[in-house]
């Protein structure tokens, strides 16, 4: 029988190997709860499911549709879960106003999240974002 720690893993790698990699509007659905706050939204973002959805839908995932997510640690503790993942990817798409470059991208994240029942409930992230603009910005 799975732990509450393993089965809030197993919702974080199902997140992101359903929804960040392969878009699935179901398993966001399942795994985000109504009241989610996303710590790491752009200053003025609601909370609530569409802080997460609209970042990874209408921004990350337009100008990187192919994303594949490599989980390299989980550690899980309490009703939190950390992860630190890579996400490789091509620059296909418009990102941040930066048109298609087509250069391979390797996006290096650590989420913390919180979850109940096993939805995400607090959601914490930093990335290389900054380094990834700057490598597809370059000639």
């Amino acid at each position: 029988m799975q732990t509450s720690i393993e089965k809030n893993k197993a919702a974080v790698l199902r997140f992101n190997k359903e929804f960040i990699e392969s878009g699935n509007m179901n398993s966001f659905k399942e795994l985000i709860a109504e009241d989610v706050v996303n710590h790491s939204a752009p200053p003025g973002t609601p909370n609530g499911p569409d802080s997460m959805l609209y970042f990874l839908q209408n921004i990350l995932r337009k100008g990187f549709p192919d994303m594949k997510v490599e989980i390299l640690d989980q550690v899980g503790e309490g009703d939190r879960v950390t992860t630190r993942k890579a996400i490789y990817a091509t620059h296909s798409g418009e990102f941040m106003g930066i048109p298609a470059s087509n250069k391979k991208v390797v996006i290096h994240v650590i989420d913390i999240v919180r979850l109940r029942d096993g939805k995400y409930v607090e959601h914490w992230g930093m990335s290389n974002l900054a380094d990834i603009v700057t490598q597809i910005s370059a000639n």
